[in-house]
């Protein structure tokens, strides 16, 4: 018979988890090396029968080796370089890879090629006690074409919601690098950028939004004054702003809830304009249609929700917001050193656990008071033990249709199950699409989240 792991066991693996140092551990979520009280028990992740009891041994097998690969630094590296060099430029040995990665990475973090097989993902999900958010997972498009084929691709992600069980999909996710061209994202932010040093600057393109920056908001990567666009620029950004319109209004008519995922700092303040734009179009009667993203590794992140929900209640727009630690490291990186400034993320780890529990605190809060909703995306047990004591203590409902945790699919599954026994809502997050438009998503996450999947020690011994 299988033994019930002892509470102690789970704070020794809380503790070496705690030692992670790596700058990638910040967006990863491990906690730092100091001591900490522990968080109260009501997510009970010492009965490891209770948390898995719905998931198959084939699949907790498999689960058991992937994590076991994704944990060794040497086979992590070695992807890295295979699938960034030349190789994959040959034809039989694309095919290899492209077969290996399929059944081996692929499989494990996400939810099939097509949308036939991301229902199937959802539905399994389903059965589980879990709900998916799904996410046809292109990543960057640099013209008209491209993004008009993606906005097909999230319309059916929007439908096939609707042919699945009710409540089983709890989201779908965009990137607006997907609808609009980068380089045109690239040139707004610029004039948004500059806009705030300078407010008599007009921009007559310009739609009502949200606060997009503060103070302390990263302004370098806009150092002189920019042109303004173009008349074939000025259509583009019609072409997308109504692309995105499609998409929202497509959400409003089957009332399917759409969250715009964030990038990068050089990308960011146009990534805002068009969410909060589109929020305040189709955000109506008390409920939240389109979400935001903000990402609590950067420094400005805590100033820029509080300012952005101040202003939305000013204008009486119900606001979302996903929660998540950050996914751009390695960028946000290369960007400052290019440039010479200090780094727009945290200088901490502590600094960047504390800006993301405080920020759930403020929108749990409001959630309480009546307002907002929030997805709580976290992979850090400490993060989600704090939250779901918060939700209780502030007595919002298990079940409230407002409060969502969130996981990557195939990743930190016992805090998953936890949440999950706990009466709260909990999605994971699924990527899916061919295997060769996934990869970018898969190298990405693979190299921000090397820290969290080398520490996934206590998911591996409880599926043991």
């Amino acid at each position: 018979m299988a033994r019930r792991l002892p509470t102690t066991t789970l704070r020794l693996f809380s503790r070496r988890l705690n030692t992670a140092s790596s700058s990638s551990s910040i967006a990863a979520g491990s906690r730092p090396s100091k001591p900490e009280p522990a968080a109260p028990t009501i997510v009970d992740l010492d009965d490891h029968r209770k948390l898995f009891s719905s998931v198959s041994t084939w699949k907790l097998l498999r689960s058991t080796v992937n994590l076991g690969l994704v944990a060794n630094e040497m086979f992590v590296d070695f992807g890295m370089w295979v699938m960034n060099s030349r190789l994959v430029e040959t034809g039989l040995v694309r095919d290899v890879i492209l077969k290996t990665v399929k059944h081996t990475m692929f499989e494990h973090f996400c939810a099939g090629e097509t949308t036939e097989e991301a229902g199937k993902c959802v539905r399994k999900m389903h059965e589980a006690g879990l709900r998916g958010m799904l996410s046809y997972a292109v990543e960057q498009t640099s013209n008209n074409d491209g993004c008009d084929r993606n906005l097909e691709g999230f319309i059916r992600s929007v439908d096939l919601s609707k042919s699945l069980p009710p409540s089983s999909v709890s989201f779908v996710i965009a990137k607006i690098t997907a609808i609009c061209p980068i380089n045109l994202l690239r040139r707004v932010s610029d004039l948004l950028r500059w806009q705030y040093k300078d407010p008599s600057f007009t921009l007559p393109w310009k739609l009502n939004t949200l606060p997009i920056f503060t103070d302390i908001s990263p302004l370098y990567h806009t150092l002189r004054k920019p042109e303004p666009l173009t008349p074939q620029e000025e259509q583009d950004l019609e072409l997308a702003h109504k692309r995105l319109q499609d998409l929202c209004r497509k959400c409003v008519d089957l009332n399917v809830p759409l969250t715009i995922d964030a990038e990068d700092t050089s990308l960011q303040p146009a990534i805002d304009y068009f969410t909060y734009s589109s929020a305040i179009m189709y955000n109506k009667d008390g409920n939240a249609t389109v979400y935001g993203t903000i990402q609590a590794y950067l420094k400005d992140a805590k100033e820029r929700l509080f300012t952005a929900s101040k202003t939305a209640d000013k204008l009486g727009v119900p606001m979302g917001f996903k929660m998540v630690r950050g996914a751009y490291m390695s960028s946000e990186n290369r960007a400052v050193s290019r440039f010479g400034y200090d780094s727009p993320i945290h200088d901490s780890i502590d600094e960047t656990h504390s800006c993301y529990d405080e920020c759930a605190s403020f929108m749990l809060e409001r959630i309480a008071n009546g307002n907002d909703a929030v997805v709580l995306a976290t992979h850090n047990l400490q993060s989600g033990k704090l939250a779901a004591s918060k939700a209780r203590d502030l007595g919002i409902r298990k079940g409230n249709p407002k409060l969502e945790f969130a996981q990557l699919y195939g990743m930190s599954e016992a805090l998953s199950f936890g949440l999950r026994n706990a009466g709260f809502q909990v999605s994971k997050y699924l990527p899916y699409g061919p295997v060769d438009m996934v990869m970018p998503y898969l190298l990405r996450r693979t190299e921000e989240n090397r820290g969290l999947l080398s520490t996934s020690s206590i998911d591996r011994v409880l599926i043991r």
